[in-house]
């Protein structure tokens, strides 16, 4: 276990001083094993990321271990495809695991545990569908009722279960359940569930098992046979954990702690595994990796990186309390590590030609652009200047407004990197009114954007070589719901009409730099006074996609205000 890069010293969280406590005691011989257990039925997201970081930093800080372990109890919904990425995934954000193990690596072992507790009169096998099961669960105020199969004899328990297990019973027919107490005042004590019946081919150990038990019977049971000392759930889990102990006090095993944590909630973010799925089966968005999804690979395509998500997951820490945190967080996280890290360069989105008629026919100048002002090291790069020059056409306005100081008829800026630049003129479609290029001047005399003269402008705008542009499509990626805390949508509601219209905005000819020609896919850089973006999977040679990461400023906000006012 270890991660490419030490992150920051953390200020200390209720879940270490708890283990900071055990080993004071000595209650686990001063050790520190900890898990991450996803269940392989789809892609991990951001709030799996915090869990992530959490137990495998957790294991790093106190010298100890963590594993990484698939819940693959339930064949129906589980893939290998989903194993492969989630091992990527924790791959990618820089941990690796000290064990690999599955749960079905213990099915053999928690059959016989399965069979200690019926011997024990602990366990029994119901034949009630799971319709009357429910119904006669009860509710938080009123007591459960007893199966009429609760006080089958032992021996024929036994006999049911291993018939269940030889495949003589039809999916439904029969289930396992504990036997505790169906009128505690904890539903999840009122006689739980532990093996169903299901046939269906399991991506690891294909038709051997046909009874799969749940994942409460199998959580607490891998835990402890795998030594993990702290067991570190979200919050969801804490009325499951009298189970969690029950289970393993009454066959006297060895005994970890189970810890909870709130999970990660972010503003225009779904979490729900159950609904992101279906964003993805119904084409509402490209796949899994579509980068508007929260998903640990959607996030790696829009250009993310893992030292931001680990800065991140510092950020906002461990808590006991389930709160929203603002998605701006997160981008802020991305555009600190992006600042700091991605080489620069200029690309125009929105191209508006500009010819500089006193500039000489067929003359190239190779101009010294730095590559990261934050980082000195990067070095520098050659820029090509030329007679035709393509500005964003948001850079001019015929008739601008006081506080508009970019280009404008008469008006002197600084081309970055290059010199000052004069509008002298807009040529305008005749029919249109169109603006199709403007006629500039430029100074010879103020190479590097200094005029000898001392003259003052009040604007630097980008530009991009004509001759020497490279075409690209660029897509504008914002948040996937429009809505702000998606936890909120009601029951029963379109969830789906949330969706931000304008989540995604394909820029389908944008005019970039030279230097970019060359780049691969997942190159991040920082596009000047537009934001961060990365190479896209999808271009092809000659031909580059770029996905925006993230804006340079919190855009989404800015809306938000001008909207308010």
């Amino acid at each position: 276990m270890s991660t490419e890069e030490t992150p920051p010293s953390a200020p200390t969280n209720f879940i270490q001083e708890i283990i900071d406590a055990d080993n004071i005691s000595g209650k686990f011989g001063g050790r520190v094993h900890t898990r991450f257990p996803p269940e392989p039925n789809g892609y991990l997201h951001i709030g799996h990321a915090k869990s992530i970081c959490l137990n495998f930093g957790l294991a790093k800080k106190y010298g100890g271990k963590c594993n990484l372990r698939f819940d693959d109890t339930n064949p129906t919904k589980e893939d290998v495809e989903y194993v492969d990425s989630i091992q990527e995934d924790v791959r990618w954000l820089g941990f690796h695991w000290d064990g690999l193990f599955y749960a079905s690596d213990y099915f053999e072992q928690i059959y016989k545990y399965a069979e200690q507790l019926i011997q024990k009169g602990l366990a029994y096998v119901d034949s009630s569908t799971l319709d009357e099961i429910r119904s006669q669960r009860g509710t938080l105020t009123v007591p459960g009722q007893n199966s009429r199969f609760r006080d089958r004899p032992v021996e024929e328990n036994l006999d049911l279960f291993r018939r269940m297990r030889g495949g003589e019973f039809p999916d439904g027919a029969h289930v396992v359940r504990a036997k505790i107490d169906m009128a505690h005042p904890n539903m999840n004590m009122r006689d739980p569930l532990l093996y169903r019946i299901r046939h269906a081919e399991h991506h690891r150990t294909g038709n051997t098992w046909c009874i799969y038990p749940l994942y409460d019977f199998t959580h607490g049971y891998s835990d402890s046979l795998e030594g993990i000392t702290h067991s570190i759930c979200t919050l969801e889990f804490e009325n499951h954990r009298p189970l969690y102990d029950w289970l393993i006090e009454v066959l006297d095993l060895y005994h970890p702690q189970q810890i909870e944590f709130a999970r990660l909630n972010l503003t225009h973010t779904m979490m729900s595994k159950r609904k992101l799925l279906e964003l993805v089966e119904t084409g509402t968005v490209t796949g899994w990796d579509d980068p508007r999804m929260p998903t640990i690979a959607g996030i790696r395509r829009r250009g993310y990186t893992p030292a931001a998500m680990r800065a991140f997951c510092e950020e906002i820490g461990v808590t006991k309390f389930n709160s929203l945190t603002e998605v701006v967080v997160l981008e802020n996280a991305v555009r600190a590590d992006l600042n700091k890290t991605a080489p620069r360069a200029m690309a125009v989105l929105k191209p508006l030609k500009v010819v500089l008629t006193n500039y000489p026919d067929g003359q190239v100048e190779e101009l010294e652009a730095i590559n990261n002002p934050e980082d000195p090291a990067a070095g520098t790069r050659q820029v090509p200047f030329s007679k035709v020059l393509y500005i964003e056409q948001d850079d001019f306005m015929e008739n601008p407004p006081k506080q508009f100081f970019r280009l404008a008829p008469g008006r002197e800026v600084r081309l970055r990197w290059g010199y000052l630049v004069t509008c002298q003129a807009a040529v305008k479609d005749p029919v249109t009114g169109e603006i199709l290029e403007l006629h500039c001047t430029y100074d010879p005399d103020t190479r590097g954007g200094n005029a000898p003269d001392g003259r003052k402008v009040k604007s630097t705008i980008h530009w991009v070589s004509a001759e020497h542009a490279v075409s690209a499509e660029v897509r504008l990626y914002d948040h996937l719901f429009a809505i702000e805390s998606v936890a909120d949508i009601p029951d029963g509601d379109d969830w789906k009409s949330h969706l931000n219209p304008k989540s995604l905005v394909v820029v389908p000819d944008a005019k970039l730099e030279r230097s970019l020609s060359t780049v691969e896919p997942g190159h991040r850089c920082q596009f000047e006074r537009l934001g961060y973006f990365c190479v896209d999977p999808d271009s092809q040679p000659g031909r580059p996609v770029f996905n925006r990461t993230v804006t340079l400023k919190d855009e989404w906000a800015k809306i938000q205000r001008k909207q308010v006012g």
